[in-house]
């Protein structure tokens, strides 16, 4: 592997989830909500995983600390985008349970990696 980042397992498990949200947009969302939460909920998702790779590449500890906690805010906003299609009545109960308890884990490797720096 090139890049230190894909060797994190808190990386590769964002890029999954990543992969998992594009897919519930793709399959669930109606058209109407294309530039709005669809948009909001994929544009959270794709940060997460971008902003352990930029924070980890080349970084101070205390750089990499400050990206991972902007990847952190971006998984909660992925989230409360959940509630909302959920409301909305977008999102089924499975697939909200399922990814919410993803999304919590992965908060949870992050917090993880961040005290460790």
């Amino acid at each position: 592997m090139a890049f230190k980042f894909e060797n994190l397992q808190v990386w590769q498990r964002a890029l999954d989830l990543s992969e998992q949200v594009d897919l519930l947009t793709k399959n669930s969302f109606p058209k109407e909500e294309l530039f709005i939460l669809t948009s909001q909920i994929k544009r959270a998702a794709d940060s997460v995983v971008l902003n352990i790779a930029e924070g980890c590449t080349g970084q101070s500890n205390a750089t990499f600390k400050q990206f991972l906690g902007y990847a952190l805010r971006s998984a909660v906003e992925v989230v409360s985008c959940l509630f909302v299609g959920q409301r909305r009545r977008i999102i089924n109960e499975t697939d909200f349970k399922r990814l919410y308890i993803d999304y919590e884990a992965l908060c949870k490797m992050i917090s993880a990696l961040r005290n460790t720096l």
